[in-house]
């Protein structure tokens, strides 16, 4: 019997021993590749989009100064984001109902239409007014089915992953996360250099996004291979309510699961600003504000994301060891202790020093990267799984992580200060060492409402004990 269907194996000492769920390593990976490629491109996007946000700014925004051109320009990053959680209140419970799999399909190919449209938008000069317009169109298009996109994924991925490999095998979604904002910054910095700058402000910057299509085809493929994910499937041989409204669905997260649901917003706070900050605005910071030359910004961040990558699922693996929280935590403690000193050191201004301080948020970075993807499926039931997790996920992005750079900008435009972003850490490290401390440790449990889930039958006869261990205690 195959992992979809879900091996299950009841050898224990009692008749009543709750089952365990045997998944194949084999379906697990390509799990882990589906979900992943969504990331990739979602965040290959947003690599593009942070790294040409000055050339975009002049292509679709009328010609005033600078610094409004850039204001307009995160404005138009961070209305997409607000649009998320409608995504996710759409996208999330639809998960929960008709299946993981349809959904996170669905969402790829809007995902991938709407960042394709982006390179298709004439300029101001060609179509005036209707240019920014239609640039606001597409970004909605793209935050609307992201909105589905990461809770879905982290979903997934999680269902289909052993219990005692959970972290490791969920921590290659922000692996992909981090390969597609490389990809996208690395592809911009091609043609940057390579390019004449006329050439790239006149039709060079639509390259990337028209990248888009073939990467959505890809991913569509891959998600249409699997099956569902057996903790889904033992949920509707159950009988479960996969029928109810979308608004039953809401009232039952926001009512019943509130406490989770405010744990889940405040862990994503402290990821997705920190993220944010780093990916979104730091390459406009250092050629706006510090007065870097454009392809240097742009290369010392992709080389930033490109070190601390790599240690992702290092800390993923290590947080099947001894926990995600402790990770987590430590990294909300270096935001607090470490921001400040950072953003001194990249004022510095000289290559060492910025390398250095972009280095230190970057490892901050991973430690909620790493840990994030197992950790927030783990605080809701498999029945509304998907629709919590989307839906906290995007609340959390829409209020605090997508707007980041938009708020960074301002507080330098108005302060003068160079150092003022840390601000915004320091206060997201608090946040999340808060989330942290009401947080129960996922790490080696089962899912809620899921049985245990392991690699083998020797080790589902293991996680069987452990399960009726923690039952008794």
């Amino acid at each position: 019997m195959g992992a979809a269907d879900g091996q299950r194996d009841r050898r224990g000492s009692g008749r009543d021993e709750p089952e365990a769920t045997i998944v194949d390593e084999r379906q697990t990976k390509r799990a882990v590749a589906a979900a992943a490629i969504g990331n990739t491109m979602e965040w290959f996007d947003f690599g593009v989009y942070s790294y040409i946000a000055v050339i975009i700014s002049q292509v679709f925004f009328p010609p005033t100064n600078a610094t409004a051109q850039l204001l307009s320009t995160f404005a138009t990053f961070a209305v997409a984001f607000l649009v998320r959680p409608l995504g996710g209140f759409f996208f999330g419970p639809l998960g929960d109902r008709i299946g993981r799999r349809k959904v996170l399909a669905t969402t790829m190919v809007t995902m991938a239409l709407g960042t394709l449209a982006i390179g298709l938008i004439p300029s101001y000069a060609t179509i005036g007014i209707w240019a920014p317009v239609l640039l606001l169109v597409a970004r909605l298009v793209q935050g609307f089915s992201t909105g589905g996109e990461y809770g879905g994924a982290a979903t997934f991925v999680s269902e289909y992953s052993p219990d005692r490999r959970r972290g490791f095998m969920a921590s290659w979604l922000e692996f992909g996360t981090l390969t597609g904002y490389s990809l996208g910054a690395a592809l911009v910095t091609v043609l940057t250099v390579t390019m004449a700058p006329q050439d790239l402000t006149t039709w060079g910057w639509r390259i990337p996004f028209l990248v888009a299509g073939p990467l959505g085809i890809i991913g569509l493929y891959l998600r249409f291979r699997l099956e569902e994910t057996p903790a889904y499937r033992k949920n509707s041989e159950d009988e479960q309510p996969q029928a109810a409204a979308t608004w039953r669905s809401l009232r039952t997260i926001f009512g019943r699961h509130w406490r989770p649901m405010l744990k889940c917003v405040g862990l994503v706070l402290v990821f997705n600003v920190t993220n944010y900050l780093l990916t979104s605005y730091m390459p406009t910071y250092l050629s706006a504000v510090l007065g870097f030359q454009h392809t240097s910004s742009l290369i010392l961040v992709l080389v930033t994301m490109v070190l601390v990558m790599g240690l992702i699922v290092v800390l993923g693996r290590f947080s099947d060891r001894i926990g995600r929280l402790p990770i987590a935590g430590f990294g909300s403690v270096a935001l607090i202790v470490l921001s400040f000193p950072a953003f001194l050191l990249i004022a510095q201004g000289s290559v060492g020093a910025v390398l250095g301080g972009l280095l230190v948020i970057g490892l901050t970075l991973i430690c909620f990267s790493s840990t994030m993807p197992s950790t927030l499926p783990a605080l809701f039931p498999t029945e509304i799984r998907y629709g919590a997790v989307s839906v906290g996920f995007n609340i959390s992005v829409a209020l605090f992580g997508g707007t980041t750079p938009l708020i960074a900008e301002a507080l330098v435009a108005v302060t003068g200060v160079k150092s003022i972003p840390a601000v915004l850490l320091v206060a997201a490290g608090a946040v999340g060492l808060v989330a942290v401390y009401f947080t129960r440790e996922p790490a080696g449990r089962s899912l809620p409402g899921a049985r245990p889930t392991a690699a083998n039958r020797a080790e589902a006869r293991r996680r069987v004990r452990d399960e009726r261990g923690e039952d008794q205690d």
